[in-house]
C-alpha cells in the first residue's frame, strides 16, 4: 500500500474561503494542499458584488491590493420596492463588481505563490476523519494534521462531521443569469437591489462591463416559484428573456455555532458564513478561510491539534455574533408585517442608507445599527425584535 502524502492542513475547495485559507497558512510555515474538483478558472454563480468588507481582508491576506483589472468601481446605489424608487444615493463608499470565474483563479495562483501546493480537477473520494486522510478518486491519498472544509454550500466536510451540509428549512436558493451589458450611462455606474423582488430575499442588477449580473434570492422553503419571480424580475428592468438562469444554494441565516469539530475546520459557504440580510459571502469566507488558517497554525505550534476548531471557534466569535444579530434583524426587513414599516423608513432615512452602506464597507457592524433602529424605526418593530431575542437560536 503506498504511503500518503502528508501534508499539516488539506483544504477542501479552492474558492476564495480555501485560497485565503491556503495563503495564510503558507506564509506562516506549514505544509498546504488545495483540492477541488473543477480545473480553474471556472463558472461560479454570484452577484460578484465585492465589498469595502472584503476588499480590506484581501490586503490584510494577500499582501497586496487588489489587481484593478478583476474589478469594476461603482459609486451609486438604488433602493426599490416593486415599482417604486425607495432612494437612489450618490458617492457612496466604493463598491467593486467582479466575475468569479477571474477572481477565484487569481486567487488561488496567490496561494500558490505562497507556497501552497494546488491539486486542481481532482474529486474526493472519501473522508476518513479517524484515520485524518482524505482519499481522492484516483486512489491518492493525503493525510492532515489539520482538515479545512471550504467547499461551499454543499460541503463534503461539513456532511462528514454532522450528517448534512444544510438545514433544508433554513437555506436560501438563488437563481441568477447574465445579460447584456447596460447601455445606459447613469444603469451602469449603479448598483440596484429590489426589495420584494422574492419571499424574504431581494433582486439585484450589477451592471458590469461585459454583461449584467440579474439575479433573485430568498428562502427556499418560501420561493417554489423562483424561476417565475426571476422572469418577474428581468421583465421589470427590460432585461429580456430570462432563459438559461442558473441556480445555486445560498447559506444566508444559517451559520453554524460550531464550525468544526475537533481538527476539522469549516470556513465560508460551508460554515455558513453568508450574511442573512445582504446575502454577502466572499468578505466572510476571506475572513474565516484567513481565521481558520490562524487557528490551524496556533493549535499545531502547541502540539494540540485536536483543539484547533475549538480554537477556531473562539476566533470567530465576532463574525458569528454579527450574523446571529442579522439574523435577528432579518424579520424586520423581510416579513410581510413589518417590511413594509421598516422599507418606509429606509426609504426615508439617509442616516439609516448610510449605515447600510458602511456595514458593507467594514466601518459598522449590526450592533451599530441595532442601536439606529432603535432609536428611529416604530416601537412595534422594536418590540417585535426585544420578543425574537427571548426565543431560542434555533
Amino acid at each position: 500500500m503506498p504511503v500518503p502524502a502528508s501534508h499539516d492542513v488539506v483544504i477542501l475547495g479552492g474558492g476564495p474561503a480555501g485560497s485565503a485559507a491556503a495563503t495564510t497558512a503558507a506564509r506562516l510555515g506549514l505544509r498546504v494542499v488545495v483540492i477541488d474538483k473543477a480545473r480553474f478558472p471556472r463558472d461560479k454563480l454570484c452577484g460578484g458584488l465585492f465589498t469595502g468588507r472584503a476588499r480590506g481582508e484581501y490586503v490584510r491576506i494577500f499582501g497586496c491590493t487588489p489587481d484593478p483589472g478583476l474589478f469594476e468601481e461603482r459609486r451609486a446605489i438604488s433602493f426599490h420596492l416593486g415599482d417604486r424608487t425607495l432612494s437612489r444615493m450618490e458617492d457612496v463608499p466604493p463598491m467593486y463588481l467582479t466575475m468569479r470565474r477571474s477572481l477565484d483563479a487569481h486567487l488561488l495562483s496567490l496561494a500558490a505563490q505562497a507556497g501552497a501546493e494546488l491539486r486542481t480537477g481532482c474529486r474526493v473520494a472519501d473522508i476518513d476523519l479517524a484515520a485524518e486522510r482524505v482519499v481522492l478518486e484516483d486512489g491518492t491519498t493525503l493525510a492532515y494534521r489539520v482538515l479545512i472544509g471550504a467547499d461551499g454550500v454543499t460541503s463534503a466536510v461539513a456532511r462528514t462531521l454532522f450528517g448534512r451540509p444544510f438545514d433544508p428549512k433554513k437555506i436560501g436558493f438563488a437563481l441568477e443569469k447574465e445579460m447584456p451589458p447596460q447601455t445606459d450611462a447613469d444603469v451602469l455606474r449603479t448598483v440596484r437591489v429590489d426589495f420584494g423582488a422574492a419571499e424574504w430575499g431581494y433582486g439585484w442588477s450589477f451592471p458590469k462591463r461585459a454583461s449584467t449580473t440579474v439575479g433573485v434570492g430568498g428562502l427556499h422553503r418560501l420561493n417554489p416559484d423562483m424561476k417565475a419571480r426571476l422572469h418577474d424580475y428581468a421583465a421589470l428592468l427590460q432585461q429580456g428573456d430570462a432563459d438559461g438562469m442558473k441556480g445555486h444554494f445560498l447559506p444566508f441565516g444559517d451559520h453554524r455555532r460550531r464550525p468544526g469539530r475537533g481538527n476539522v475546520l469549516l470556513a465560508g459557504d460551508a460554515a455558513g458564513f453568508v450574511d442573512p440580510i445582504t446575502g454577502e459571502g466572499i468578505g466572510h469566507a476571506l475572513t474565516s478561510g484567513r481565521l481558520a488558517a490562524e487557528a490551524a497554525v496556533l493549535a499545531l505550534r502547541e502540539g494540540r491539534q485536536g483543539d484547533a476548531a475549538a480554537v477556531y471557534r473562539m476566533a470567530t466569535r465576532d463574525l458569528r455574533h454579527s450574523l446571529a444579530t442579522a439574523r435577528m434583524l432579518r424579520p424586520i426587513v423581510f416579513s410581510s408585517g413589518l417590511a413594509p414599516m421598516f422599507l418606509g423608513g429606509f426609504g426615508a432615512s439617509g442616516t439609516m442608507r448610510h449605515a447600510y452602506l458602511a456595514m458593507l464597507a467594514g466601518d459598522c457592524e449590526y450592533g451599530q445599527i441595532l442601536g439606529l433602529l432603535a432609536r428611529r424605526l416604530p416601537l412595534k418593530l422594536w418590540q417585535h425584535y426585544r420578543q425574537r431575542r427571548t426565543r431560542p437560536n434555533t
